[in-house]
């Protein structure tokens, strides 16, 4: 065998969203926060995420993760989150699948029942709280980034689709978040291609009409995911809610999408439907759940935020070695529209 090449990753999956994690084969790149880090592969090394994530090594449903030394003293680990359209600063369901990894391959020691760690990411330090029992990662839950709400009811012309109503939020990436009755359809996996051709039409009008910055890194700016929502309900053991989560370049999140929890949890709160620390079941559309809770408020810039935690469950899959061949024609990948959705 030859090889320009040779990655070792763990193959991984959060509530059905694939977070593959890179354990080797890629060194360390210049930056003195994550945040650059995460700037210089986008910027100079995006042909790593490449070769990860397009066909034929990788598809449109999968995620991929870099494990990193950390920039700040306080974290266990680092890491950098790879998607098929962009390096999202925080992601909840790669940060579970993430975790996961370090803790059952040794990366990080386990200590049973529980485990605690904190790992870096371009949108600052997270807490992870993880707990263990012979050598498994039972559950993750993550203490994320503080959410806010840049506007409710933004009103947004669709072609094609008319006026509609959505919240803009930061969950740890930007998200519309919109009531899916509005369009007429509800959250079904089978219904999973209308959803995609709708939210990335909305998503792009969206676009159009509004770019948030957050007020703390103005290089995190933009919307790039959108969420579907059906109503909350009340249960004995707290607030549920399904959701759909649209995901550039055009596919359903499997998973009820971390980030976009935090960002649900966020605008429950401005709309006085989520108190603090009451339980929020999120349910996504293969019916997989993360369990979130508001554990604090906070102020971020000018915006009132709360402090939001975000518990699921991850499985490993399979230990792999990704090769590129120097022969082989395709060594960032390829694209084909049966597959890749493009907007229009």
């Amino acid at each position: 065998m030859r090889a320009q090449r040779t990655i070792h990753v763990v193959g991984v999956h959060a509530a059905g969203e694939v977070g593959d994690v890179i354990v080797g084969g890629v060194l360390n790149v210049p930056g003195k926060t994550m945040f650059d880090k995460m700037m210089h592969f986008w910027e100079n090394a995006d042909e790593i995420r490449q070769l990860m994530l397009n066909e034929p090594r990788g598809r449109p449903s999968k995620n991929a993760n870099l494990v990193l030394p950390p920039c700040d003293p306080r974290a266990d680990a680092g890491f950098i989150i790879m998607e098929s359209e962009e390096y999202p600063p925080m992601s909840g369901s790669n940060t579970i699948c993430t975790t996961t990894v370090l803790l059952e391959t040794g990366m990080v020691q386990m200590q049973e029942p529980t485990t605690t760690l904190n790992l870096d990411t371009a949108a600052g330090l997270v807490c992870v709280t993880a707990e263990c029992e012979a050598g498994k990662c039972k559950t993750v839950a993550f203490d994320n980034v503080p959410g806010f709400v840049f506007q409710l009811d933004l009103e947004v012309e669709v072609p094609g689709i008319g006026q509609v109503l959505c919240d803009i939020v930061w969950g740890g990436m930007m998200y519309a978040i919109l009531d899916i009755s509005q369009i007429g359809l509800t959250i079904n996996s089978a219904d999973g291609e209308r959803l995609v051709q709708y939210g990335e039409r909305i998503k792009r009008a969206v676009q159009r009409s509004i770019h948030p910055v957050h007020p703390e890194n103005s290089g995190i700016n933009g919307v790039t995911n959108l969420v579907f929502t059906e109503p909350l309900q009340d249960e004995p053991s707290g607030k549920t809610a399904r959701n759909a989560t649209i995901v550039s370049p055009g596919r359903l999140d499997r998973s009820p999408c971390g980030t976009g929890t935090c960002a649900r949890m966020a605008q429950l709160r401005a709309r006085n439907q989520l108190a603090v620390g009451e339980s929020f079941r999120h349910i996504s559309p293969i019916g997989t759940e993360f369990i979130g809770t508001i554990r604090g408020t906070t102020k971020i810039g000018d915006y009132d935020a709360v402090l939001p935690t975000v518990k699921g469950s991850a499985w490993i899959t399979s230990f792999q070695q990704v090769i590129l061949d120097p022969s082989d024609p395709f060594p960032n990948g390829f694209r084909v529209g049966d597959s890749w959705h493009v907007s229009r």
